[in-house]
């Protein structure tokens, strides 16, 4: 399953940031986000801010880290609206993200690749523009028909979000090491005697 290549990786920095930034509960222990510089740094590397000749793009400064991590959880319901079989309240979110972000569709070309669509927000800064394009991804996925591959693990005590990129659209979990655990109990709950 394939969007296209460049909106395949920002439906990936949505789903990294969410994971990254908002609290809850991941593979079955509580989650607290990272506070200060290291979720400037964690917010830098979801959004991979080098090229590939290894030059950075421009950074992120603790505003522009704060409002991406705050509007992660919008992010989030997006994820937890799919999930609950609530496509419509997940269009109303992204829809709203596309306009508060005034994204707008730029052709691009760099790093020595081919031409692909870019989404700018309106006012040209970082943030907007990462939030434009990951609405604008998600977007995409609502769109199509691939809308039932957003969601959230369904592992105990995990509620990290995913997408389902598989053939077949049976992903239930956002890694193997909650399907595994998930696996494992099963096991040794028939491994017990009745």
């Amino acid at each position: 399953m394939d969007f296209n290549s460049h909106m395949d990786a920002v439906v990936t920095v949505a789903v990294d940031l969410v994971n990254a930034v908002t609290p809850g509960r991941a593979r079955g222990r509580d989650y607290r986000p990272p506070t200060g510089s290291e979720l400037t740094d964690t917010v830098a590397g979801v959004l991979h801010h080098t090229t590939r000749d290894g030059r950075r793009h421009t950074p992120l400064d603790d505003a522009g880290t704060q409002r991406l991590a705050a509007e992660a959880t919008r992010l989030r319901a997006v994820f937890e609206s799919v999930d609950r079989g609530d496509v419509d309240g997940a269009a109303t979110i992204v829809n709203g993200l596309l306009t508060d972000t005034g994204a707008r569709p730029v052709l691009s070309r760099h790093d020595g690749e081919p031409w692909h669509l870019h989404f700018h927000g309106s006012d040209g800064g970082v943030v907007s523009g990462w939030l434009a394009a990951c609405a604008t991804g998600l977007a995409v996925v609502l769109g199509g028909e691939y809308a039932d591959r957003l969601g959230v693990c369904s592992a105990p005590a995990c509620d990290r979000v995913y997408v389902d990129t598989s053939r077949n659209g049976t992903r239930r979990f956002c890694s193997t090491t909650c399907q595994n655990r998930v696996k494992a109990a099963a096991y040794r709950s028939r491994r017990q005697p009745a």
